[in-house]
């Protein structure tokens, strides 16, 4: 920035000669700047944007196969072959912890 300054500053007397002209540069090269970066800008917000769309749909299409909290699941213990004791008839895995 201080570039642009010092740039101005030595050529004062150029730019206060021919204002004008000065200004008629000064919006071309702005607009010019302004209209490529936008461009590229659109560009990448696009980009998000399909991103953000297929991320919605991923989450939708999860709801829709998630099962419900109505439907019970399976036990993932095995039922068959297991007993349940009851007191301290039977040893804990480990040893006594006590």
């Amino acid at each position: 920035m201080q570039e642009l300054v010092d740039f101005l500053q030595s050529n004062s007397a150029l730019v206060l000669a021919n204002p004008g002209a000065f200004g008629t540069f000064a919006i071309i090269f702005g607009s010019g700047g302004f209209l490529v970066g936008r461009h590229f800008l659109a560009e990448r917000i696009a980009n998000l944007e399909s991103r953000i769309a297929r991320r919605d749909d991923e989450l939708a299409e999860f709801k829709t196969r998630r099962p419900s909290a109505k439907e019970p699941e399976p036990s993932m213990v095995p039922l068959i072959g297991t007993t349940a004791t009851g007191g301290t008839d039977g040893s804990p895995p480990l040893g006594r912890l006590s």
